[in-house]
């Protein structure tokens, strides 16, 4: 119950940013390819953040 006053980590909140990114690209995909190359992109630049913070946690 009062999980909905806990802040996000960043772990989270890039968890939540790349969940994002991989749906606008895949909507994107029907329609405009370059477009949604260019979210995969982030997605993917996203998840290197992501397996930085991984690293560093079990450092």
């Amino acid at each position: 119950m009062f999980g909905i006053f806990k802040k996000k980590s960043a772990k989270e909140k890039l968890n939540i940013e790349y969940k994002k990114k991989k749906e606008q690209a895949f909507r994107l995909s029907k329609t405009n390819r370059k477009e949604s190359d260019k979210l995969e992109k982030e997605a993917s630049d996203i998840l290197d953040k992501l397996d930085v913070l991984d690293k560093e946690e079990t450092s």
